[in-house]
Formats: structure tokens, C-alpha cells, sequence
């Protein structure tokens, strides 16, 4: 029976791949600096023996042939760049590289593709149609990696009929999944503003723009904006997370550099929104005797699930976790490169659990002290795997 096949070879691979995980682990690179990942993973194929292509630079491309190839066409994803964050864990896989860290569990990402891929390799014969794996840099930095592996066609000959990629889950436990169906992640823009002016004595704001106060106005204003425009029943919001002026007490700055990010659960809104953000930071800085720089870096489309493939992905799932162990995955505002395969293929975008309390693993994704509980890594390859193998499409 294939299901227990394949939960046999992900108890067999597990150790394997918890070994993978933690030299991925303890050797992470940034966004689109992801040379010796992007090495390690296709020796490992080699290893496995798949067949795989380069794309965008770091970012791979291998090939599971099943029965008639062309039968059926499944994409599976894993994002493989770390973060800028200092690691804090005292773990023997520790981050080696002083100030970079995966705090987004890629690694786990990265790990749990390349086990089902061995497991989906020995099982060729089992099933029908041809596995597309995808290893793809730079999830994390706009324009985001996702974008770039699809201009260097990784959706193109053969198209898979849907994709499918996971998340790791800190609020949910070990040993569970979450799915959605619909719109699941937000979209993400970054916004960059300077404001100028000539400078001027802290006793003397009258010959000068003050751009303290005018950045401290201009913070509240795009929040009206966002509150007061947007209908309250779809989610959005607005964050400057830097603030960069000034070095002493009795100077006002010349120059002020603001930067943040601005999420929205509807593509119209969002658009609109950037043209109203755009409008009243000029008009208030220029109404207040200073100049303005204002940016929006457009970023990741939302996530949209494509209703009857994962609703076919959940019924898999069911399958080998159990229903008790299959939640639905609650709506968030943070945002994935992911969206942009859903907008050209049906997709699959889950939650694995990661979470265990009693180890004390409970911290959240980009957080200095954020780790998983193994054991969920044997769930990852044995879900993807046996969801790659008996998806309908």
C-alpha cells in the first residue's frame, strides 16, 4: 500500500534529514547569496540521482519522471535564504555565520523538498505524471525569488497542473497541518521615504522645515489614511518600522529617512492605497516647507490557494495525518513570494507544525531564538511526498 510506503521511507530518511537540516541550518545565506546551499542541494540530488537544471543563478530545477509523464504535472516548492538576525540559540547547529540566521525555518523548507524527493525518486513506479522540484533564492528581499525563477520558466514545458509548498508553523504543534482555501497571506510593499530640508538650530525652527515634526505628522497622517479609506472589513495595514534623523539635541536635521511596509488582503485597495499614501506625503511635506522623496517598491501579490486543489491537497492530508491532526490555517497578514506562482497555476500553500512547549521550542519566525521540533520534519517529507504522489488534478 502506498500510503504506508511512503510513511515507512520518511521514518527511514528522517535522521538522514535532520542531518540535512542542520548543516543547512548552521550554514545559512542570504537572499540571493545562496551559492553554497544552492551546491549543497544539488549534490544532494546527484546523490538521489535527479536529474536538475540552474535557474536564477542559486535556484534549481529538478525532475521526478513517474508513470506516463505527461499525464499529470505536480510542482513542489522550497525557498532556501536566510535572514539578517543574529542567532541566540544554544544548539550544536548553531549559525556559523555571525549575523545572518534561518529564522524563517527555509532550512526546514529546503530539507523536507529534498526528502520527498528522494522518497518520490524511489517510488517513481507508483505513481503517474512527472514532479517538478523547485529550490528557488531569495524569498525573503523583493522582488522576491519566485518571480525571477518564473521568467527563467520553471512553469513552462510541461506546465504543472498545480503547485504545492509549505510554511513551518510555530504556533501549531508537531505533528499537525493547517490548510486554506481562498486568499491565505496578504500582499507586501515596502515604502521609503526622505524628507528634506536645509537644516537649522533647534532655537530657530522658523528659518527651516522642521523635519522631525514633519516626519512625526506625516507617520499619523498615512495611518488616517489607511483607516479612514480602506473598508474595515478587509485587512490592511500599515507599519514604518525605521526612523532615521538627527545626532544631536539642538539641531534640526536636514534629512529624515523613513521606511516600512504596507499589507493588503485586496489587490484594488492596494493600488489605491499607494496613490493615496503618495498624495498626502507630498502635499503635507510640501505644504510644510520642505522636500520629499516618497518610494513604494511594489512587492508579493497575495497568496490565493486555488479552492479545489488544496481542497483535493486536504483531503490527502486527512488521509495520512488524520483529520484530527489537519486544522485550517488562519488568515495572515504577512506575505510569501508564493503568490507569485498562484497567479500563473493553481496552488497549494499549508502550515507544518513546528511547535512543542515542553521543549520550549515556541518562539516565532524571525526572532532570534526560533527553532523547531524535529520530529516535524519527518512529517514534512512524508506529507509532500505522498501529497506530490496522489494529488488529483
Amino acid at each position: 500500500m502506498l500510503l504506508q510506503k511512503i510513511k515507512q521511507l520518511a521514518a527511514d530518511y528522517a535522521p538522514e534529514s535532520i542531518t540535512i537540516r542542520r548543516h543547512i541550518h548552521a550554514n545559512p545565506e542570504l537572499s540571493y547569496q545562496e551559492f553554497n546551499t544552492s551546491q549543497f542541494v544539488q549534490d544532494k540530488l546527484t546523490e538521489i540521482g535527479i536529474p536538475f537544471e540552474i535557474k536564477a543563478t542559486t535556484g534549481i530545477l529538478g525532475l521526478i519522471k513517474g508513470k506516463n509523464p505527461t499525464s499529470r504535472i505536480i510542482a513542489l516548492r522550497a525557498d532556501m535564504d536566510a535572514l539578517p538576525i543574529d542567532e541566540e540559540n544554544d544548539v550544536p547547529y548553531k549559525s556559523k555565520n555571525q549575523g545572518v540566521m534561518h529564522a524563517c525555518g527555509h532550512d526546514v523548507h529546503t530539507t523536507v523538498l529534498l526528502g520527498a524527493a528522494k522518497i518520490l525518486n524511489e517510488i517513481k513506479d507508483d505513481f503517474e505524471g512527472t514532479i517538478k522540484l523547485i529550490f528557488q533564492p531569495g524569498e525573503e528581499r523583493n522582488p522576491g525569488g519566485a518571480s525571477y525563477m518564473i521568467k527563467e520558466g520553471v512553469l513552462d514545458n510541461p506546465r504543472p497542473q498545480g503547485i504545492i509548498a509549505l510554511h513551518v508553523n510555530p504556533s501549531l504543534e508537531a505533528g499537525k497541518l493547517s490548510f486554506r482555501k481562498g486568499r491565505v497571506m496578504a500582499s507586501a510593499d515596502e515604502i521609503y521615504i526622505t524628507i528634506r530640508s536645509k537644516g537649522g538650530h533647534a532655537a530657530a525652527p522658523h528659518l527651516t522645515a522642521d523635519t522631525i515634526s514633519i516626519a512625526s505628522q506625516m507617520i499619523v497622517s498615512l495611518q488616517q489614511i489607511i483607516s479612514r479609506n480602506c473598508n474595515p472589513l478587509s485587512p490592511s495595514v500599515l507599519s514604518i518600522c525605521s526612523i532615521q534623523g538627527g545626532h544631536t539635541t539642538n539641531v534640526i536635521p536636514s534629512e529624515v529617512k523613513m521606511m516600512g511596509t504596507f499589507r493588503a488582503m485586496d489587490e484594488a485597495w492596494r493600488f489605491k492605497a499607494h496613490e493615496l499614501m503618495a498624495k498626502q506625503a507630498v502635499g503635507l511635506v510640501e505644504a510644510m516647507g520642505a522636500e520629499i522623496d516618497f518610494k513604494i517598491d511594489v512587492g508579493y501579490p497575495t497568496v490565493d490557494n486555488d479552492p479545489a486543489f488544496t481542497e483535493a491537497a486536504w483531503q490527502q492530508a486527512d488521509v495520512y495525518m488524520g483529520k484530527d491532526n489537519v486544522e485550517e490555517t488562519e488568515i495572515r497578514m504577512g506575505a510569501e513570494d508564493f503568490g507569485y506562482y498562484t497567479q500563473v497555476v493553481p496552488g497549494c500553500f499549508y502550515r507544518l507544525g513546528v511547535r512543542n512547549e515542553a521543549q520550549g521550542i515556541i518562539h516565532n519566525v524571525h526572532t532570534p531564538k526560533f527553532n523547531i521540533d524535529e520530529s516535524a520534519i519527518e512529517t514534512g517529507i512524508g506529507v509532500m511526498a505522498w501529497l506530490a504522489a496522489t494529488i488529483e488534478v
